[in-house]
C-alpha cells in the first residue's frame, strides 16, 4: 500500500479556509517571525504544512474570546474597555465596508439614547470575525 502525500497548501488556500484576504496572507502573516518555512513547492506556489499553519495563526493572529452578556446592550466605550477595540475604531469602521461588501462593525442595536448600543450577541458573532494585530 502507498501512503499518501501529506496535504499542503498554498497561500492562496490558507486564506480561503481562513477566511482572510490573501494579500493578507502573503504580505503580513507570512512575514511573522513564526510563520512556518515552506516544505515543499506546487509550481511557482510555496506549500506550508497546515497543522504548523493553524498554530502560528492561533498563537498570533486570532483574537481571544470575549465573554458578553448575549442580551446586554453594550456602549462603544464598554466594548473598548473589554475587548481592547477602541471606540473610535468601531466609529470609524462602522462607516468602512469589508471586500466583501459587509459592514466592517454591525449597525447598533439601539439608537434610542445619544450613545449607540449592542448586544453582547452583536459584539461577540463581529469579534469572531477580527483578527488580532500587534503579536
Amino acid at each position: 500500500m502507498v501512503d499518501a502525500a501529506p496535504e499542503y497548501e498554498t497561500l492562496r488556500e490558507i486564506a480561503a479556509r481562513h477566511g482572510r484576504a490573501y494579500d493578507t496572507l502573503r504580505n503580513h502573516w507570512s512575514r511573522h517571525p513564526d510563520w512556518p518555512p515552506a516544505v515543499d513547492k506546487r509550481g511557482r506556489s510555496l506549500l506550508y504544512d497546515p497543522a504548523a499553519v493553524d498554530d502560528v495563526i492561533a498563537r498570533h493572529f486570532t483574537r481571544p474570546a470575549v465573554d458578553l452578556d448575549p442580551r446586554r446592550l453594550y456602549t462603544a466605550r464598554e466594548i473598548e474597555a473589554l475587548t481592547g477595540i477602541t471606540a473610535a475604531t468601531i466609529r470609524a469602521d462602522r462607516t468602512k465596508a469589508r471586500a466583501d461588501g459587509t459592514a466592517r462593525w454591525p449597525a447598533p442595536d439601539d439608537t434610542s439614547q445619544r450613545a449607540h448600543r449592542w448586544y453582547g450577541r452583536t459584539v461577540s458573532e463581529e469579534l469572531k470575525r477580527r483578527q488580532a494585530y500587534g503579536t
